[in-house]
């Protein structure tokens, strides 16, 4: 995307975002002006610079802003500020950050998919030295092996555009976030066997929405429609949509040194998700098509 129009895009919404915020939040109290010089960086400015980061080919923020803004980008921002100070103007953004992702989210269409996605914040043979993220993260186990760090759960439609996301703990049931994730969705939720809980079920089926899963070897089989178990063999499509936000952006690296810098992070790579022109998605028109053509030559 130009640069130009992510930027008009961030503005026009960071404008709405403070008035809303100027509506509803307490009088700021009378104190005099802070010393030092006025901010030459808006906060604007600030989130599409994040955003582009994610965009780049850019291992590392810091390369990226003083090989490629600090050099490339001058005419799109003229008052640059040193790194260490955008490292500190991006702590201010990440409330606005979150605000934007949410009105990035898609709209349900009916057939969604629930999945989790570990976020390593340090290699495991670092982790009894590891001290940024002592007091948050933790050690949990997932099918590939062990982990430090956190979990990045999200909810997807057919066309791989997110519709909810939730940062927990490495050691939180994925089960425990499903109600969040699910805020908002109708029709069929698609999930793994990790997901698998009766209450949960019943719960969801009272907000209009049927989670479907596939059950343990050791578990009574369930009837499944001929829709619902092509769906759920089509669940690789969430899997396929994290392994693009890890390939495509920089969300998980070890190089943190703050928990909020590691939050701006994870918001704004999912941000530069949102933005791909090209995402993986399912078409369901083509599998009807198929299933129809295939029930006439029966006939």
């Amino acid at each position: 995307m130009a640069i130009v129009s992510l930027f008009c895009e961030i503005h026009d919404f960071f404008i709405v975002y403070e008035k809303y915020k100027a509506a509803h939040q307490l009088p700021a109290s009378q104190r005099p002006e802070t010393r030092g010089r006025p901010r030459t960086l808006h906060p604007s400015e600030v989130m599409t610079i994040l955003i582009l980061f994610h965009q780049s080919d850019y291992r590392t923020l810091k390369a990226y802003y003083e090989k490629h803004v600090s050099h490339y980008l001058r005419w799109a921002f003229p008052n640059l500020v040193s790194y260490n100070r955008f490292v500190e103007l991006q702590q201010e953004v990440l409330e606005a950050l979150l605000v934007y992702l949410r009105t990035r989210f898609s709209t349900c269409d009916g057939v969604s998919f629930v999945d989790s996605a570990p976020v390593a914040v340090c290699h495991n043979r670092r982790i009894p030295t590891h001290r940024v993220f002592a007091e948050h993260a933790s050690r949990s186990k997932n099918s590939v092996g062990w982990f430090y760090g956190f979990k990045l759960h999200l909810s997807v439609n057919t066309s791989g555009e997110l519709l909810g996301v939730e940062l927990t703990t490495a050691t939180t049931d994925e089960r425990q976030v499903v109600p969040k994730l699910a805020m908002g969705l109708f029709g069929k939720l698609y999930a793994d066997k990790g997901y698998i809980s009766q209450i949960l079920r019943e719960y969801l089926r009272t907000q209009g929405i049927d989670l479907v899963y596939k059950v343990r070897k050791n578990m009574k089989p369930e009837p499944l429609s001929d829709f619902d178990a092509m769906m759920l063999r089509k669940r690789m499509l969430i899997e396929s949509v994290i392994k693009e936000i890890k390939t495509q952006t920089q969300l998980q690296h070890t190089r943190h040194r703050s928990f909020v810098n590691f939050q701006t992070n994870i918001v704004a790579a999912l941000i530069a998700y949102t933005y791909l022109e090209k995402k993986p998605s399912l078409n369901l028109q083509e599998h009807q098509q198929i299933k129809e053509t295939t029930l006439s030559l029966k006939s």
